[in-house]
Formats: structure tokens, C-alpha cells, sequence
């Protein structure tokens, strides 16, 4: 993928111009810059940013731009990304298994703060990384609701085992911290008060005052039309709760959105290459590359169809069988997607909130994959 150095008004009046054979992603940066200010002004705390759901290099400098100072990072890779693009920013290494050459690169680049949910995983990181100045926030899970899926499948300790580690952090050393992730697209504000009430008594039970609560991701982005996130209801719920279940050892605050912060920013224009028997749909994308998450989260229904001419298909919404490009069979958009009756091939499909797990989860199975990003002053096609 590579960003066009071309900035066109809209979507349409560039597909309608170039009539492109491959899928597009259209990067609004007008956007983005507005989403980060409102988690800015809206969030009670530190909002740094989830280098995975989008690394693209336009979108980082963008955000820092806006005035976002911290970032997530997972692996060497992000770390390089950020310490190159955004020097000054915080960088919180907050993957909880690392490999002892990770660890010591993060070391090298200066990180202040990581994350665990094992004994093991917190003796390794007090065998590498000096104490002094280090937070270290013990990572805990609860069961999800409202979420699409549960991110506690891989990370989190019980509440037993956070509350034995918090106890450990502090008597190593470091600075005491918990964190959370509520779960992915998670549109229940009532899900982030059950873990802060929840990281609250374990603070208590370890005896140990926090500094600082990370209350995750998971921040939804707009992906169905009769479903807006609840964006402001969440803020107010998180800086309620928090008063509430610490009172006067209330911790400060960090949150870490990926998709909620960058989905709004990009549109992703597909091509229909064929409809058979006015039945199925193939389009020139699908499963492998920028739609890859759809199974995982469902569809997005933010859609619209327009001709190679920019046209406006408005026929009667029909539940249609999408296929993509690919020989393999599972490469299929789940369940029946609504599609205008009156489209045709050559038509280009046009999904909205598409900016986080697009650009990342491509892939060239089978020679297809070859995705353009250009940049738009607005999404309104």
C-alpha cells in the first residue's frame, strides 16, 4: 500500500476519474484530527493511541498532530514507528508476553510503562528492566458483555492472581498500576463500570494505592447505521464509576483506543467483478484483505453502491451472497449482504468506517491484495 500524494474532494469524484481496477482506501485526515480531538476533550485522562489498529505513517503523524501524546505499542516494529515519528510521545508497551530481547529493546527506546498477567511474565520484566521511574499495570479480566468479542481469551489474570501481582509490582518496585480491556467494539458503557469497580477492590485487597488506571480500549467505531457510539455516555460513565469506587485514592486515567479513534477517517471503495445469476456478488476484495475482520465482528451496513460514473445506485436493498476475489471458499462476507437490486458489474461498493483492521490485515493470498490509499478532504461521496 502507498498513500497518493494527490488530495481528491471525495470518493467518488476519484473512483469516477480513475475508474481503479484494485480496492481503494480513502484516508480523510480532517477526520481523523476531529476523532482525537473529541477523545481529547471528552476522555478524563491520558488518551494515547493502538498502534495495531492502524500504523500507517499518516495516520500516527496525523494524530500527534492533534495533540494525542501517547501511543500502545506491541512489538519492536511499533516502537521503531513511534520513536521515529512521534519522539517525544509516551510509549506504553502494554503486550503482555514479551521475549527478553523485546523487553530489552523497549529498554534501549526508553519505555516507562508495560503490562502483565502472569508471575512469570512480571519476574521477567524485574530481571530486565530498572525499577526506578517504571510503571507496571497488572492486567485483569472479567466476563464480557457488549462486546463483540472477548479479549480475555488470551490476556487478563483472575482477579486472585491481579491482586497477588499488584502486591508484587509494588514490593519490587515499581510504580503500581491495573488495566483492562472491556472488549472489542463494545458499545455497553455499563462494561467499563463493572471493571473499575472490580479494579478498585483489587487495589484494596492488595493493599496498594495505584497510580494509574488504564481502562483499555475497545471504544466502538460507527460500523451500523442505527447503532452510533455512545462515545460522550462512555467518558461520563468512566469518570463517574472511578469517584465512586476509589474515592480519595482515585487513580489517573489512561485509555487506549485504536478503532474508536481511527474507523471514522477512511471509506473503502470494492469493485464488483462479477453478479452470477443475480445471486452472488464477487468483488475484487473479500476475507483476505481489507475486510479480513467482518467474520470476527459482523458487517458493516454503512454501505453504498454508485456506478463507474459516480451514479448513485438506488434500487430496492437486496439481500445479496459477497464473495471475494479469491479460489477459497470461506472468502465470503458473513451472512447476506443488503444491496442495491439496480447494481451492476463494473459498480463500485463503498464501506464507511473502515480505518481500523483494514490496512493492517491485507494479505496477497492468490495474487489479489493490491490495495491503493488515497487521501480526501471529505468521506461524503
Amino acid at each position: 500500500m502507498g498513500l497518493s500524494k494527490t488530495i481528491w474532494a471525495k470518493p467518488s469524484d476519484y473512483l469516477r476519474h480513475s475508474k481503479p481496477q484494485n480496492p481503494v482506501l480513502f484516508f480523510a485526515p480532517a477526520i481523523l484530527q476531529a476523532t482525537a480531538r473529541k477523545f481529547i476533550e471528552g476522555f478524563p485522562g491520558l488518551v494515547t493511541y493502538a498502534v495495531k489498529s492502524n500504523p500507517e505513517e499518516e495516520v500516527l503523524s496525523n494524530l500527534a498532530t492533534a495533540g494525542i501524546r501517547g501511543f500502545d505499542v506491541a512489538s519492536p516494529f511499533e516502537m521503531d514507528l513511534i520513536a521515529r515519528i512521534a519522539p517525544s510521545a509516551a510509549m506504553h508497551y502494554n503486550n503482555p508476553v514479551r521475549s527478553r530481547e523485546e523487553i530489552l529493546h523497549a529498554v534501549r527506546l526508553g519505555v516507562k510503562s508495560y503490562s502483565v498477567d502472569s508471575h512469570s511474565e512480571l519476574e521477567k520484566l524485574a530481571e530486565l528492566v530498572p525499577a526506578e521511574g517504571v510503571e507496571i499495570s497488572v492486567r485483569f479480566k472479567l466476563p464480557v458483555n457488549g462486546a463483540a468479542y472477548n479479549f480475555g481469551a488470551k490476556f487478563g489474570a483472575t482477579a486472585e492472581k491481579a491482586t497477588e501481582l499488584l502486591a508484587r509490582v509494588a514490593e519490587l518496585g515499581f510504580i503500581p498500576s491495573l488495566t483492562f480491556h472491556p472488549g472489542t467494539q463494545c458499545i455497553d458503557p455499563m462494561a467499563w463500570d463493572s471493571y473499575i469497580r472490580m479494579a478498585a477492590e483489587i487495589a484494596e485487597n492488595a493493599s496498594v494505592t495505584i497510580a494509574r488506571l488504564n481502562v483499555g480500549g475497545g471504544f466502538p467505531g460507527h460500523r451500523l447505521n442505527e447503532v452510533v457510539p455512545a462515545l460522550t455516555e462512555i467518558f461520563a460513565v468512566i469518570e463517574q464509576s472511578t469517584s465512586e469506587a476509589f474515592g480519595e485514592n482515585r487513580p489517573a486515567l489512561v485509555c487506549e483506543p485504536g478503532r474508536g479513534l481511527v474507523s471514522e477517517s477512511y471509506a473503502f471503495a470494492a469493485r464488483v467483478k462479477a453478479i452470477r445469476d443475480e445471486e452472488h456478488v464477487f468483488m475484487n476484495d473479500g476475507m483476505y484483505g481489507a475486510l479480513a475482520e467482518l467474520p470476527l465482528i459482523g458487517n458493516i451496513d454503512r454501505i453504498e453502491v454508485r456506478s463507474p460514473e459516480g451514479v448513485i445506485r438506488n434500487g430496492e436493498p437486496v439481500g445479496r451472497i459477497v464473495f471475494g476475489p479469491t479460489c477459497d471458499s470461506v472468502d465470503r462476507l458473513p451472512g447476506d449482504v443488503m444491496l442495491p437490486a439496480d447494481m451492476e458489474e463494473g459498480d463500485f461498493v463503498i464501506f464507511n468506517g473502515m480505518g481500523a483492521y483494514s490496512t493492517v490485515t491485507a494479505t496477497r493470498f492468490n495474487g489479489f491484495g493490491q490495495i491503493g490509499i488515497e487521501t480526501v478532504c471529505s468521506l461524503v461521496a
